[in-house]
């Protein structure tokens, strides 16, 4: 399966039901897969007013604030748990909460920007980290690397048609992948101090 390249300012926007955000969708996996039946999605919102979290049953959600003020969670019910209440208000550190949750947004500083992945629990998981200079990411058979800040240079290794691939990725551009196991060495290659790339990987769950 090739690698698939993106560009942040050419992802589509969805704007929300509710008229609180818009979403951009970046891949999902089945191809053309609803939100009913996709193993595991990869999104940006732009979150723009308070409200409510849509609820997933059975998924498992990671969010990472990528540019705004950042949205308080808290429990829908009024709950002051822990578990479901968080200050999403530091770019660039992700965090991890059950889609099963009823989960109420508020903003903290106007509108904000979130990069969001969901998986089907039961069927994967995910891991996402930021990288900052050079590492080399563990073979997956489905993933995704977003350049935040910095060019980075990306080298995969895989077994398919993917095998020995280059790519430069500057500001705001990304490539994914799904159904080869592929290894990517990633590097920053200028001197930006606050360089960043996002990185996904997706593994089967245990059985």
């Amino acid at each position: 399966m090739p690698i698939h390249l993106f560009e942040r300012a050419q992802l589509r926007a969805s704007p929300w039901k509710n008229g609180g955000g818009v979403t951009r969708e970046i891949a999902c996996h089945p191809p053309q897969a609803g939100m009913q039946n996709f193993d595991w999605r990869i999104s940006i919102a732009h979150i723009g007013s308070d409200g409510d979290f849509s609820v997933f049953a059975g998924v498992d959600r990671v969010i990472t604030l990528l540019e705004g003020g950042g949205v308080q969670l808290s429990s829908a019910d009024g709950s002051t748990d822990d578990s479901v209440l968080h200050a999403l208000d530091t770019p660039l550190q992700p965090f991890a909460f059950s889609g099963d949750a009823a989960v109420h947004g508020r903003l903290l500083n106007g509108g904000c920007h979130d990069f969001n992945v969901m998986t089907r629990r039961g069927v994967c998981q995910a891991e996402v980290r930021v990288l900052r200079r050079h590492e080399t990411l563990l073979p997956a058979s489905a993933g995704l690397l977003m350049a935040i800040r910095g060019t980075w240079q990306v080298q995969a290794d895989g077994t398919d048609a993917a095998n020995g691939q280059q790519h430069t990725l500057g500001a705001q551009t990304g490539l994914w992948w799904h159904d080869d196991m592929l290894a990517c060495q990633c590097q920053c290659a200028d001197s930006a101090p606050d360089a960043a790339l996002l990185a996904v990987r997706f593994t089967p769950t245990p059985r």
